[in-house]
């Protein structure tokens, strides 16, 4: 994963605002993790970094821009934007962590790695199943024909005949 470590140690008590717009991140993530996401309006991460006490910062930020993602019933690709707001903590790890640590020490000065954060809010702002629209009809699993487009021609599918009996059955 593309990493990004920036020293934290030096900020003030009251902490520091950045900007992150480089695209690099997203896009050797989207590579990385062959994920089918194409660029829309740039992502840009504005974020404050607020150093506490027992070694540890407080990352809090917002994430906009927007991807061109498929949808997951009709395959086509649209533009779906992101608009997240996060607060994430971390600290300094203990010599049992089994996971790589966002936050080291380095020469004496803590350093953060704002790419895996960064990435990680991203991951956590796509949806699970990513639609067009809410009433996204879908393809025909007969033709394969996009249904929000046009009508297809298949004869819909009258179901197994021994079931035929209840087809009108109504329940009171």
């Amino acid at each position: 994963m593309f990493e990004l470590w920036i020293p934290i140690s030096d900020s003030a008590d009251d902490g520091r605002e950045f900007t992150y717009d480089d695209q690099t991140l997203w896009r050797a993530g989207w590579k990385e993790f062959s994920m089918p996401v194409k660029p829309g309006k740039d992502l840009v991460a504005m974020y404050s970094l607020l150093p506490q006490s027992d070694k540890g910062v407080l990352v809090r930020g917002t994430l906009k821009g927007s991807v061109n993602i498929r949808c997951d019933r009709c395959a086509a690709f649209f533009e779906l934007p992101i608009d997240a707001t996060f607060d994430a903590f971390e600290q300094l790890p203990d010599e049992e962590y089994d996971e790589e640590p966002r936050i080291r020490e380095e020469n004496g000065q803590l350093q953060l790695d704002l790419g895996s954060v960064l990435w990680e809010e991203f991951a956590v702002a796509l949806p699970f199943k990513p639609l067009c629209s809410k009433d996204c009809k879908g393809i025909c699993p007969g033709c394969g024909k996009d249904l929000n487009t046009s009508e297809c021609e298949c004869e819909p599918e009258e179901g197994d005949e021994r079931l035929a009996v209840f087809r009108n059955l109504k329940i009171k």
